[in-house]
């Protein structure tokens, strides 16, 4: 993903910051009203109104993250939002700007403008202060941008170097090579598989990234979430502001994405790596997707089995109890599709078979018998007390409503939030983790065994 290259004033930030955090530690638990209507285009629009700051939060996000590369062009997407920084051509009588003289001019403006790519989404995002001559050449600037990149030759052939040294360097790491067979043994030829390479970053060119950012970056698909000091009719200027900057992309049909197909068998990969200290240990299978009816119930479990740190079962059975690592975890990533159910550890090689037993002796533990009634108690009051660092931020309260919209969540989704969790029984965590979780038929990746241990993939 392409970090933002700008940012406020370090004397902006901190009057502004220390504003925010006594804000929200006061409205945090309040009610948040998100309007929301659909433009001319198609394109919908979120609004949280948030006067107490002169600030303003825009995230405009399209289909267009990896799941919509090939595999023979993995990495497209984030290539493709990176080089969106690159410098803007020549128009409607203003000269171009290279890569140096757009980020002066966002620095001059005290504002930031970029762009990322996730699995799902392709992301744009804006933050400016809402002094009326700064959001308005903020909003300007930012839709110029959208509008004409210049696609520098030179800068992409610098950033594919840079990306070609990068992923050289991580390949010398165990944990690069157990996150990519783990990524091909849980989503096998599912676009949520697809790992960037040598060969696919040679295999992307300049038209390949004007094409991917016209046919995905359009005004008819696009969510437009808005967060800051500005009034609903101020949101809808800016938004049609922007969004006019894309009109031009148009709106062909995408296709449609296959769901990820379930893993029938266990598989295990166990890999030498030379000079590896620590043996990398990752299990797991596709999940869920972000809209599963289940999804309270998973994410209150996986707190209790591995998302709770010290206090959680796997850190108890995995460390506590045995000293075969210093952490331990599981967690969920669902996005449009099932993203993975995973536990993660590291260990010495020598110990990494009991390891990986006790890890999934605790998982099937939990499965047949979910939790115990102090266990769910203590992970709701820890999840309900801690609500607020959820939302105590504009940037924070940005990603949660782009989350709730592109999810198609209900709108009232932050008010109920912690009623929901209150509302998790026992019952609810053992059905929906024996829905979901079978410990029969994961993927177990342990790289940095010694090199006589067995290295084929087997189904257990």
């Amino acid at each position: 993903m392409t970090a933002l290259k700008t940012f406020l004033p370090r004397a902006v930030l901190t009057g502004l910051l220390a504003t925010l955090s006594a804000t929200f530690s006061a409205t945090a638990l309040a009610a948040i009203p998100i309007e929301h209507w659909t433009q001319p285009s198609g394109a919908r629009v979120y609004l949280v109104q948030s006067p107490s700051i002169p600030m303003l939060d825009v995230q405009i996000d399209f289909d267009g993250g990896s799941r919509r590369e090939s595999a023979r062009q993995a990495g497209l997407a984030s290539a493709t939002a990176g080089l969106l920084s690159g410098g803007v051509a020549a128009q409607g009588g203003q000269p171009a700007l290279d890569e140096n003289a757009l980020s002066e001019a966002w620095v001059d403006l005290g504002a930031q403008f970029g762009a990322s790519a996730g699995s799902d989404r392709f992301t744009l995002q804006l933050r400016t202060l809402t002094q009326p001559d700064l959001l308005e050449r903020a909003v300007a600037l930012a839709a110029r941008q959208m509008a004409a990149p210049a696609w520098p030759q030179s800068v992409w052939q610098r950033d594919r170097e840079r990306m070609l040294a990068a992923l050289q360097q991580a390949e010398t790491r165990p944990a690069t090579l157990a996150a990519r067979t783990f990524s091909r043994s849980v989503f096998g030829d599912h676009p949520y598989g697809h790992q960037p390479t040598a060969d696919s970053y040679r295999a992307i060119d300049i038209d390949d990234m004007r094409s991917f950012y016209r046919r995905h970056a359009a005004a008819c698909r696009a969510q437009v979430t808005l967060v800051g000091a500005i009034d609903r009719p101020m949101a809808e200027r800016i938004a049609q502001r922007l969004l006019q900057a894309i009109e031009p992309n148009g709106c062909q049909p995408l296709p449609a994405v296959a769901e990820v197909a379930p893993l029938q068998a266990g598989v295990e990969r166990w890999l030498p790596f030379a000079g590896a200290a620590q043996a990398q240990v990752l299990i797991g299978q596709p999940g869920i997707a972000r809209n599963d009816p289940d999804f309270f119930p998973l994410f209150v479990g996986n707190y209790i089995l591995g998302g709770g740190g010290f206090v959680s079962r796997l850190t108890t059975e995995v460390r506590e109890k045995r000293g075969l690592s210093y952490s331990v975890y599981s967690y969920f990533s669902p996005g449009r599709h099932a993203g993975p159910f995973q536990i993660g550890l590291t260990t010495r090689p020598d110990q990494a078979r009991q390891a990986v037993q006790v890890a999934r002796d605790v998982v099937q533990r939990f499965v047949q018998d979910g939790p115990t009634d102090d266990e769910l108690q203590a992970a709701k009051a820890f999840l309900v007390n801690g609500f607020g660092l959820r939302i105590d931020s504009n940037r924070k309260l940005l990603d949660n409503v782009a989350n709730i919209a592109w999810s198609g969540l209900p709108l009232d989704y932050l008010d109920t939030w912690t009623a929901q969790i209150h509302r998790v029984t026992r019952a609810d965590i053992q059905r929906a983790f024996a829905r979901v979780v079978q410990p029969d038929r994961m993927a177990t990746v342990v790289v940095g065994v010694p090199a006589d241990a067995p290295q084929a993939s087997v189904a257990r």
